[in-house]
């Protein structure tokens, strides 16, 4: 008896990828687990290789079957696109944009580009949704995102980026700290304080910058504490946990009782960069690509 691939045939091997196990993918999917074993035995005949490992104590994706997740991951995020898409067309719309971002983008840029959008595309409707550097190329790659503002200076295969603003740092202090602006000499004044850093694992070359600073005036920082999340490094600076250089673009919009000093004369920069996928067929993303690239700083 020979099968076709069937949309339900995926979806069972998507869930069961994701979870690695029969009893609580069944369960997720509403069918018997012997019923989910026969499907999954179909795909693999189908295909004539095998998608799972069942010969260890626990079931583990073969080489082929990580390949084929990325690829069924990619085939439901654009069927979810597609339906997005056809909502927007029923509504009148024209289409919606997904944007991810990082807390810095959110004062000037982020905002600046809607204003722009809405002026010159009025029926691209925007999704917003804060989020740190790495997860926002791994959501641009899976297409759940359309365009990204990270600080990031490496980027996959098929990711573009434009460069739209070079920021200075800042260092960050409790508001009670003795060094204020005025007698502020040197990032060497704080080498005997704890750091509060940006994670490395989110943006190794941006962790990297930031530790050369202090190294540019002599001392190696003692990182005592690291967050993906800017409000959370500002409140630990707050409670007096420590000290913390950022993107001076970072002090507007939060009411804390901290205090900015910013590094004027220093050489580094921190540059914010707008990425997409190349191969993303959203309609919409093409003009507001277009758009960006007329200046280089929104």
């Amino acid at each position: 008896m020979s099968y076709q691939i069937e949309l339900r045939h995926l979806k069972y091997f998507q869930v069961l990828a994701q979870e690695l196990k029969f009893r609580k993918a069944a369960e997720l999917l509403f069918i018997s687990q012997p019923g989910l074993s026969r499907q999954i035995m179909q795909m693999e005949e189908i295909f004539k290789v095998s998608l799972f490992d069942r010969s260890k104590k626990k079931v583990e994706l073969t080489a082929a079957g990580l390949y084929l997740k990325e690829e069924v991951d990619f085939i439901f995020n654009h069927l979810e696109t597609i339906r997005r898409q056809l909502d927007n067309i029923s509504q009148g719309k024209e289409t919606e944009l997904r944007i991810g971002f990082l807390g810095s983008a959110a004062q000037k840029v982020v905002p600046e580009l809607v204003l722009r959008l809405n002026q010159e595309y009025p029926g691209i409707q925007t999704i917003l949704d804060e989020m740190p550097n790495k997860l926002q190329i791994e959501q641009l790659e899976k297409d759940k995102l359309d365009l990204a503002f990270v600080r990031l200076h490496r980027l996959p295969e098929g990711i573009s980026r434009h460069l739209v603003h070079q920021d200075t740092f800042a260092m960050v202090l409790p508001m009670n700290h003795p060094v204020t602006e005025a007698n502020f000499n040197s990032v060497r004044d704080f080498s005997q304080e704890p750091f509060i850093f940006f994670s490395s694992e989110d943006s190794p070359f941006y962790h990297d910058l930031i530790t050369s600073i202090c190294e540019d005036a002599g001392f190696r920082p003692k990182v005592f504490h690291k967050s993906v999340n800017a409000l959370t490094i500002f409140k630990l600076v707050e409670e007096g946990l420590g000290v913390a250089i950022v993107p001076t673009s970072l002090q507007y919009g939060y009411n804390l009782n901290v205090k900015f000093i910013e590094l004027k004369d220093i050489p580094q920069r921190t540059e914010l960069y707008v990425a997409w996928k190349e191969s993303n067929r959203n309609p919409a993303l093409k003009n507001v690509v277009e758009l960006l690239l007329r200046e280089n700083d929104i």
